[in-house]
């Protein structure tokens, strides 16, 4: 059974891994183990302090110029479709997925990779059905198309939702990166406050400073960085082990057994649950989060847009491939040679940690900064995108709506570079707190992201495609579907007496946007076509009288 789970996870692999001979022919004929660093090298980190100069000089770069806020939130709204695609990726991957995906296959296994089977239907679904709505409408603030059909109230909750959503996700991966480098620098977790405040206060300066356009360029740098890190541990594991051993054959026992469906809400991960669970949380984060929307805002069309995504889609899959493979090769480098794992460290349970040892310990000086600066870039990713729409929310949704912003663009412009710091500080400071959810990356992540992307969406939904939608009924779904998420994300804490970090939550987090975007929508059709039969009700008695 184990066999036939293995080779149905790897049926998302177009073609299996096999040594070339002329490659073998300048690999070492045994494996050898890799020299053990004290960790960053001097020279490591003068690349990384190369590499946060070169993204602050490039904020200041194309804040030149800048003069209104449109070019400032949306690039004018004639951004090149390819670098809005990678500026997509870039933005949903961050350190979370670059650390998660590698220590999700070495620990778990592969069927987490069937997510990447969803893509064409993800495209289908956003690409063809949505993208044509939206682009209809210029907007800065994606929650300016909630105020037509829905009315004032449930804009203004749309973007309180997201601005919330966004401080959590983006406090969660400043702390989530600064943990990593400690474990390369072998330090205490104490230290974490001091690498939170320098990998965010680069993102922060770079961002206020060169709006949408900075952010695009850096995503595109940062992207690069990213792929080429992966690569670069892959080929020295490969050497290392004289060829491609360990690609594996056979379902490894470090893995759980993951069945193709369960009924049992607790199992782990299950290939239907992660194929609906990834679908569903692309389209809503793609047709929902002011993130994704001012992305495609800042194309010239629909069309311009569907690249964009298509793009977006593509670099996906074929990074979430390369760091599957990263998984792989540290999983094989470390049962070759487990005298190298730290003491006290599980290969199952502190999963996460290995990539982020190998770098700091096992790659050549020069190299391991690279990949530190990937993982730096990861995480400023998101962070730049992520105030840069919270500041565009906040000023499209509130202080324009409502005349508090000041009336010339010039100083339009400033106010929303003070508001961008603000909120990258608000970030630094609230990640403090992060590490008190339980569960390895990619549980934490997923308790976190998922709690509001699919309610955030469903507002959308009922917007544009439920003509008997009524505000109080689409805030009745709303409220459900946000309790509903909680209730699962939380599960074991709340309803399992003496639950602990290492115990199975009682349902499992891949069921959290599946179940929450059905209640909502149940829950908001059922509301507003009662509350709309009441009305034609009364309209009929008005008009009988």
């Amino acid at each position: 059974m184990k066999s036939v789970q293995f080779y149905l996870s790897l049926l998302i692999f177009l073609l299996l891994l096999t040594p070339a001979s002329a490659a073998d022919s300048l690999l070492p004929l045994t494996p050898e183990p890799l020299q053990l660093n004290a960790g960053l090298h001097p020279f490591d980190w003068v690349i990384i302090a190369f590499y946060a100069v070169a993204t602050i000089f490039l904020g200041w770069y194309f804040s030149r110029g800048q003069e209104d806020t449109s070019e400032y939130f949306v690039g004018n709204g004639q951004m090149n479709p390819f670098l809005i695609g990678v500026s997509l990726f870039a933005t949903l991957l961050s350190t979370i997925t670059y650390l998660s995906t590698p220590g999700e296959i070495l620990g778990r296994g592969p069927v987490y990779l069937i997510k990447d089977l969803a893509m064409p239907f993800i495209f289908i679904i956003v690409g063809f059905v949505m993208l044509p709505v939206y682009m209809k409408q210029r907007v800065t603030s994606a929650y300016e198309l909630l105020e037509e059909k829905l009315g004032l109230g449930i804009r203004l909750l749309g973007a309180i939702m997201f601005v919330v959503l966004r401080l959590v996700w983006m406090s969660l991966l400043v702390y989530l990166t600064a943990k990593a480098i400690t474990t390369m620098l072998n330090v205490g977790e104490e230290w974490i406050p001091y690498i939170v405040l320098g990998t965010g206060s680069v993102a922060i300066i770079y961002t206020s400073l060169g709006g949408m356009r900075a952010v695009v360029i850096t995503d595109l740098i940062q992207t690069i960085l990213l792929f080429g890190g992966a690569l670069l541990v892959i080929a020295t594991i490969s050497y290392h082990l004289g060829g491609f051993s360990w690609f594996p054959t056979e379902w490894n026992e470090n893995w759980d057994t993951q069945p193709f469906f369960s009924f049992d809400p607790s199992t782990r991960v299950t290939y239907v649950g992660t194929f609906l669970s990834i679908l569903i949380w692309y389209v809503a984060t793609s047709c929902g989060d002011q993130v994704s929307v001012q992305r495609f805002m800042s194309t010239k069309d629909a069309k311009s847009a569907r690249k964009s995504l298509a793009v977006q889609l593509t670099v996906s899959v074929v990074v979430s491939l390369t760091l599957a493979m990263v998984g792989f090769a540290l999983l094989g480098y470390f049962k070759e040679f487990p005298n190298e794992i730290p003491a006290g460290v599980d290969l199952k349970k502190d999963a996460d940690i290995f990539f982020p040892h190998y770098i700091a310990y096992h790659l050549p000086v020069g190299i391991s900064g690279c990949v530190v600066s990937a993982m730096f870039a990861a995480a400023m990713s998101s962070i730049d995108s992520g105030v840069n729409s919270i500041t565009a929310v906040v000023m499209s949704d509130f202080l324009d709506r409502f005349g508090r912003t000041p009336k010339t663009e010039r100083g339009h412009v400033l106010a929303a570079r003070l508001l961008a710091f603000g909120i990258g500080t608000v970030v630094v400071l609230s990640s403090s707190v992060m590490g008190k959810i339980p569960g390895n990356i990619t549980a934490v992540t997923n308790k976190t992201a998922n709690l509001l992307t699919t309610p955030i969406f469903c507002l959308f939904f009922f917007a544009l495609f439920v003509p008997f939608a009524r505000p109080a009924g689409v805030l009745v779904g709303a409220v459900l579907g946000t309790i509903t998420a909680v209730l699962i994300a939380f599960s074991g804490p709340i309803f399992v007496p003496g639950f602990t970090a290492n115990d199975l939550d009682p349902i499992s987090f891949q069921w959290i946007p599946i179940a929450s975007v059905t209640v909502n929508i149940i829950s908001g059709c059922l509301v507003s076509y009662l509350i709309a039969k009441f009305e034609k009700r009364n309209q009929s008695g008005s008009v009988s009288e």
